[in-house]
């Protein structure tokens, strides 16, 4: 039985974008980490930029460098956040750059199943 490319690439990547920020939640904010948990999922909301696009939603395009908050300079803003002195804040940037290095597994899984 063999499983299809596309299918793993799609559990690789809402599995990152749903799961790996509750890792992230025990890993650096053990006090809070079901409220960064939730901080960091709630970055998910970077993909509303995605609204703007033709179409909104396409399996098959790279998202880092195409949308507006998936941008490197989008990206150095999220670096810059992690400097402020709150966790709250922390989660935020974490959740972000988590965002960004998700879209770009996806981007890589895309790439070396279609060679």
């Amino acid at each position: 039985m063999q499983i299809d490319f596309s299918i793993l690439r799609h559990f690789v990547h809402y599995g990152c974008h749903l799961l790996v920020p509750f890792a992230f939640g025990k890993l650096f904010w053990k006090e809070h980490w079901r409220n960064a948990s939730l901080i960091m999922l709630g970055t998910m909301l970077i993909d509303l930029d995605h609204l703007f696009a033709d179409p909104i939603f396409d399996p098959n395009r790279c998202s880092l460098g195409f949308h507006p908050l998936h941008t490197i300079w989008a990206g150095l803003i999220y670096v810059a956040l992690l400097v402020i002195p709150s966790w709250k804040w922390r989660a935020v940037a974490l959740g972000f750059l988590w965002h960004l290095a998700t879209d770009g597994i996806d981007c890589w899984l895309y790439q070396i199943g279609t060679t």
